[in-house]
């Protein structure tokens, strides 16, 4: 059989924030204007349905919900329907599936869709429930559960192996700020100085909530397809799936795979096959979107991606090597931090501001950009999924 190229051709995402509205609500939102990036693509074309969403069934009480999204959004998938559920990695997982089933033949055109209706009545209740995501035998009986109380774990091994400052934390979130002014689909659209970061409330020492991605309602579209497909669909030029990678050494938190909290030994090595897999190295990476969930992930994941040495995060960024014209731009949207965080919608979010770039149909644009990197992490840090894209096919 001829080996076949997988592209994303277009995306599309609804208002994220707190809304009034619910999950099929901004689905439909997001798919729409996903259908508008597409002029010459028919909901009839598309063969096979991919919803991501981790809170669905706790938060809208609706089980089985491919079939229903379909439904909803005019769809009669034949090639596959279903649901992907890896937190926050559900969307980035999606696209990996899609590209898979493109590149086997099984499927043509396969919309990937995320969402995610977190906010209701009680709000109280959104905390709550995301004790549900971690091992809840084993960690949450111990109050491991709530993220912000690990990550701020993680930012104390790193201050005290690499030397790691808070100011470094603060100049992540206020670059990631300072990109999302102009998302206006994002939660926020507000810039930050060093003193609103360093001073704002503690959440856990030593994050403040500017270190915080915020929870979000929201969804996010995008579509797979083959290449000869794309080419027909849009008179822009392809955005090629180079490969990708998705690692998971542990679930215990008690078992972590690094010497210390500050060294991730799994995204390492998801980095190593997604870029093995795709034929380049880290240095052809020209734009990456990482999942900023709190600052201190985005400094550790820059180093762990190969972007700076290790241990080097906090200065890399301090540098000004994550803005437009540094070695390399990252979260050019406002990323988790800015954009905000529906579970299931935030790698497909991801792959619409890769896509855009490697058109130069981008806001905040990088000249020339060739090549772009996601990367989610799920949960308290217990799986990595990193997705690569290019304007060229596979070498």
């Amino acid at each position: 059989m001829t080996e076949r190229n997988a592209c994303i051709v277009g995306g599309g995402m609804c208002k994220w924030g707190v809304r009034e509205a619910s999950y099929i609500d901004m689905v439909q939102e997001a798919a729409k204007e996903c259908l508008d990036d597409i002029p010459g693509l028919k909901p009839k074309d598309i063969d096979g349905l991919l919803f991501a969403s981790a809170f669905v069934g706790r938060r809208s009480v609706q089980a089985n919900t491919a079939p229903v999204v379909a439904e909803r959004l005019g769809l009669k998938p034949t090639s596959i329907c279903a649901r992907v559920d890896v937190l926050c990695a559900s969307g980035s997982t999606g696209i990996l599936l899609a590209t898979g089933l493109v590149e086997s033949g099984m499927s043509d055109i396969v919309m990937v869709v995320g969402g995610e209706k977190l906010y209701t009545p009680e709000r109280w209740q959104v905390q709550y429930d995301e004790i549900a995501a971690i091992d809840h035998d084993w960690d949450s009986p111990q109050g491991i559960g709530p993220p912000p109380i690990w990550f701020a774990l993680t930012a104390k091994e790193h201050m005290k192996y690499y030397g790691t400052r808070r100011e470094q934390f603060g100049t992540v979130s206020i670059i990631n700020y300072d990109y999302g002014f102009s998302n206006l689909k994002g939660h926020f659209q507000r810039q930050l100085t060093m003193d609103d970061v360093l001073n704002a409330a503690e959440i856990a020492a030593p994050l403040n909530l500017y270190d915080c991605c915020p929870l979000s309602d929201g969804s996010a579209t995008v579509i797979i397809a083959s290449e000869e497909k794309a080419k027909e669909l849009s008179d822009r030029p392809p955005v090629y799936i180079l490969g990708g990678a998705q690692t998971s050494l542990h679930s215990v938190t008690a078992n972590w795979p690094g010497d210390h909290l500050g060294d991730w030994p799994h995204l390492r090595l998801a980095a190593e096959k997604a870029y093995e897999r795709a034929k380049i190295d880290s240095k052809e990476v020209d734009v990456a979107q990482v999942h900023d969930c709190f600052s201190i992930s985005e400094i550790i994941e820059l180093e762990e991606l190969g972007f700076c040495p290790k241990g080097e995060g906090g200065p890399f960024v301090e540098s000004g090597q994550t803005k437009i014209g540094g070695s390399i731009p990252a979260n050019t949207d406002g990323g988790l931090i800015s954009c905000g965080h529906p579970f299931g919608a935030t790698g497909i979010r991801q792959a619409m501001e890769i896509l855009k770039q490697l058109q130069g149909r981008a806001t905040n644009q990088i000249e020339d950009a060739a090549v772009g990197l996601t990367h989610n992490l799920s949960g308290v840090n217990v799986e990595h999924t990193i997705v690569i894209y290019s304007r060229e096919p596979r070498k």
